[in-house]
């Protein structure tokens, strides 16, 4: 068993493994993911080592409260990447590939509305959904797709011709797709297939030696630097994988003491003495990587790109469609009420007066989502519990454990997204632009775009059903949020 949990860390595939499953592959794909962008970006190594420092110091610390929201096991394995393509072909082959890892796309993000810069992508992200896997591995992978069509960004010519330059390239090799989809038909691979699948995966990620057109790239990056990381070379590669840190302000501080430039600030929910909710990201900033440059005469020379980053998170608690949409009225009030530089401070301030201090709380309130849970050594002095959530909790019937929140943030991957960009790009911002939702985007992927508020109720949902049966009521009433 040690030897399995060491493979599955290093991401061998064990000698004489008989089959491996989706989540042994998805285990194996992240750790070789991890350790082939350690190779090429050296500071995202930097920033595993020093989130494993503070993680060990924080459970030090505080104990088991430290694991509230994840074992120490998972939180320290635990990554999630970001990758971009640049159709709707190459979004389904990507849902391909990640089906046989047991991956599914949760979410719909249109960062074009979420970023001050131009940032003309709408993305999704594929994860497990069972509780069952993500315990496992939850590793996910945020997924943005170039959006032509959208003349706010691309003009009719340019559009066309960056749409025939998508058409002619090939991401995924044919016999990669081949194992996805047999893996994802058979629910995993033999030993053999699936260290070719893994060898495939991984490849098709890795950044390529190819020479890049400089005049081709520069025409896209004078609309967007995503633009051109997405359509101005003829491969794909992971742009940044990010470890899960306990402690995000004290890593921001460590990561800073070793002469890492990070980002101006963490984006999401700000410190604060009371519950962790949804996602805080920082990340290092963006590095001079070496390319090779096709000049217009056809001669190649060396030159440099500033694309790929290594960002760090800290996950807290789901909250509710009525909870996130308090988290959004605070975002509204402190664009209108003050300048960026004192938002930080603005958002603590402030903070208290929309959420309250305690999980026990957002729970009662309807705020956060939880799991249910019959407190079995409760003495029941032949008592009829209430019917209530409220006074379940508060009688101590029910206990409340948190729904870690397992999706993104569109504003905060927009921050992230343009706090490593070299400038704004350019964006029309008196037309209209085209029109993306969740729906055009489960058509591209081939594959239903799950809503992520529904994932979560129906886990919450499913523990309140057991919670019933097992105190003998007919169901437990949650009242409407407060």
């Amino acid at each position: 068993m040690e030897h399995q949990a060491a493979c599955e860390v290093s991401g061998t595939v064990p000698q004489g493994a008989a089959w491996l499953a989706p989540w042994q592959l998805r285990a194996a794909f992240a750790a070789r993911l991890s350790a082939m962008y350690g190779r090429e970006v050296p500071a995202y190594t930097t920033l595993v080592d020093v989130s494993r420092e503070v993680n060990e110091d924080v459970l030090r610390e505080r104990g088991a409260d430290a694991e509230r929201l994840g074992a120490i096991g998972r939180v320290t394995a635990e990554r999630h990447g970001a990758i971009r393509v640049g159709t709707p072909a190459e979004l389904a082959q990507v849902g391909r590939v990640f089906g046989a890892l047991g991956m599914r796309p949760v979410g719909f993000y249109d960062l074009r509305e979420a970023a001050a810069s131009a940032v003309p992508v709408v993305s999704t992200a594929f994860r497990p959904v069972d509780g069952v896997e993500l315990a496992r591995n939850p590793f996910r992978v945020f997924t943005s797709l170039l959006t032509p069509a959208d003349p706010r960004f691309f003009d009719a010519d340019l559009r066309q011709r960056l749409e025939r330059f998508l058409a002619e390239r090939e991401l995924f090799p044919a016999e990669l797709l081949a194992l996805a989809d047999r893996a994802e038909a058979e629910q995993g691979l033999p030993g053999g297939d699936a260290e070719r699948f893994l060898e495939l995966a991984v490849g098709a990620f890795e950044l390529s030696p190819e020479p890049v057109d400089r005049a081709w790239y520069e025409t896209l990056e004078r609309v967007s630097a995503v633009a051109a990381d997405i359509g101005g070379v003829r491969s794909t590669h992971i742009n940044h994988l990010t470890p899960r840190v306990l402690d995000i302000d004290e890593l921001y501080r460590r990561m800073t003491e070793r002469g890492v430039r990070m980002i101006d600030a963490i984006q999401g929910p700000p410190q604060w003495d009371g519950p962790d909710v949804l996602l805080r990201q920082t990340s290092f900033r963006a590095l001079d990587e070496p390319r090779a440059m096709r000049q217009p005469d056809g001669s190649v020379v060396p030159g440099a790109l500033r694309v790929r980053f290594g960002e760090v998170e800290a996950r807290g608690i789901a909250l509710s469609r009525r909870g996130r949409a308090r988290y959004d009225e605070l975002l509204a009030r402190l664009d209108a009420e003050g300048p960026a530089d004192t938002r930080a401070d603005r958002a603590r301030a402030l903070w208290p007066d929309h959420f309250p201090r305690t999980e026990h709380a957002l729970a009662a309130r309807g705020l956060a989502h939880f799991t249910y849970h019959v407190v079995a050594d409760r003495p029941r002095d032949g008592r009829t519990p209430p019917q209530d959530l409220p006074g379940l909790l508060r009688e101590g019937w029910v206990r409340a454990d948190p729904i870690v929140y397992e999706d993104f943030l569109p504003r905060s991957a927009a921050g992230i997204f343009q706090s490593n960009l070299d400038g704004s790009g350019t964006r029309k911002d008196g037309e209209a632009g085209a029109a993306y939702d969740s729906d055009w985007l489960s058509g591209a992927v081939g594959r239903d775009v799950l809503d992520p508020f529904a994932l979560y109720e129906g886990q919450q949902e499913r523990s309140l059903g057991r919670v019933a049966q097992e105190l003998r009521l007919d169901r437990v009433e949650v009242p409407p949020p407060a």
